[in-house]
């Protein structure tokens, strides 16, 4: 079995473009997005890399942290953000490990445990399973897992959106609808009686027994 929700995501050390890192040192008390690239300069995550720059603001603003990957070396690694900043108008400012030994990818179960050999051999086709989404909680957990093509680039508003639903149904018995957004309407949870939820939320409208529906909880 390869890497579930729930799971703890396995913690290692690597180089990155800011430095050495220890994982789950560097996550600390934050929540945290780890996102994979097969190989550098190559042009679908060029514009994934530049557009996350973008966005870091809000990720920052939620606190969480964003990290890259991508199976080159670190020296290649700032190459590329000198492209991704010409042709995409932001630069990266979050590290991006350089997964040059596999290390990483295997540990997240993106590679075979038995790739080896030297990176600079390997075209991005014959790393196409590294392009994940990792989003884990401050308890190093992984809450969400989201495994892309190379020919599509990642949504990575919908990223936020459901990190704005993970962070508040840690904080909240409740759960998001679909194509919830940020201050709209959520459902009570399941396990919460309506006994408890008549002491949590008031009332609610219910157009069935199972479906309880409150304004999002401040």
């Amino acid at each position: 079995m390869g890497l579930q929700l729930g799971d703890i995501g396995p913690d290692f050390e690597a180089d990155t473009t800011e430095g050495r890192i220890n994982f789950h040192d560097w996550i600390g008390d934050s929540w945290a997005v780890l996102f994979s690239h097969p190989k550098d300069f190559t042009p679908v995550c060029t514009t994934e890399l530049g557009y996350m720059a973008k966005l870091q603001p809000e990720f920052d603003r939620r606190n969480v942290k964003v990290i890259g990957l991508s199976v080159d070396a670190a020296e290649n690694h700032q190459a590329w953000a000198n492209d991704i900043e010409e042709t995409q108008g932001a630069r990266p400012t979050y590290p991006i490990i350089a997964d040059s030994d596999f290390n990483v990818s295997k540990l997240y179960g993106m590679l075979p445990a038995s790739t080896s050999g030297d990176p600079a051999t390997r075209t991005p086709a014959d790393n196409q399973t590294v392009r994940n989404v990792f989003v884990m909680g401050p308890d190093k957990k992984v809450k969400l897992i989201l495994v892309y093509p190379m020919t599509t680039g990642r949504n990575f508003d919908e990223v936020l959106r459901v990190i704005d639903s993970l962070q508040l149904t840690a904080k909240h018995r409740v759960a998001t609808p679909v194509n919830w957004k940020q201050g709209e309407d959520v459902i009570i949870a399941g396990s919460v009686s309506n006994a408890e939820a008549k002491d949590i939320f008031g009332d609610w409208k219910e157009p069935k027994p199972y479906i309880r529906i409150v304004p999002q909880p401040s």
